[in-house]
């Protein structure tokens, strides 16, 4: 989901059972494994200075009383974007250039084109027990 001002936000619909500490640890471990697997493009390090241009894979929204963006929200910034739920294929897509390409104004016509994204993502919860296990497997 583009965030509406400057980055993507990965969601993970899970089933509901696992605690914000459980959830925090196995973030961070997916996190720590992207960037270890992809140095040169993305990194954990909270401090910009510390990043060299990479992406920074932030699982910090992952705590407790920390708040994300909420789907088809509004962003107060000029042009009116908004956080826009997409499809995997569009990451990936040239047509994406910026986590503010959606604006109120585009988002009619966009879900006139494409299936919402959003719709039905709680049919995909997951537990967390499984991607735990795999990550250990794979250390």
């Amino acid at each position: 989901m583009t965030t509406g001002s400057r980055g993507v936000h990965v969601i993970v619909p899970l089933a509901g059972r696992q605690d914000v500490d459980e959830v925090r640890e196995v973030a961070g471990a997916i996190a720590d494994r992207l960037a270890a697997r992809h140095p040169d493009e993305l990194t954990t390090q909270v401090r910009k200075e510390q990043r060299a241009g990479r992406l920074f894979v932030d699982t910090l929204r992952n705590a407790y009383a920390q708040h994300a963006i909420a789907p088809y929200s509004p962003r107060p910034l000029p042009g009116a974007p908004v956080a826009t739920p997409l499809c995997w294929d569009e990451l990936a897509d040239d047509a994406l250039t910026s986590a503010r390409q959606y604006r109120i104004p585009d988002l009619a016509d966009r879900l006139s084109t494409v299936e919402d994204p959003w719709s039905g993502m709680a049919r995909h919860a997951r537990e967390l027990g499984p991607i735990r296990r795999r990550l250990e497997e794979a250390d």
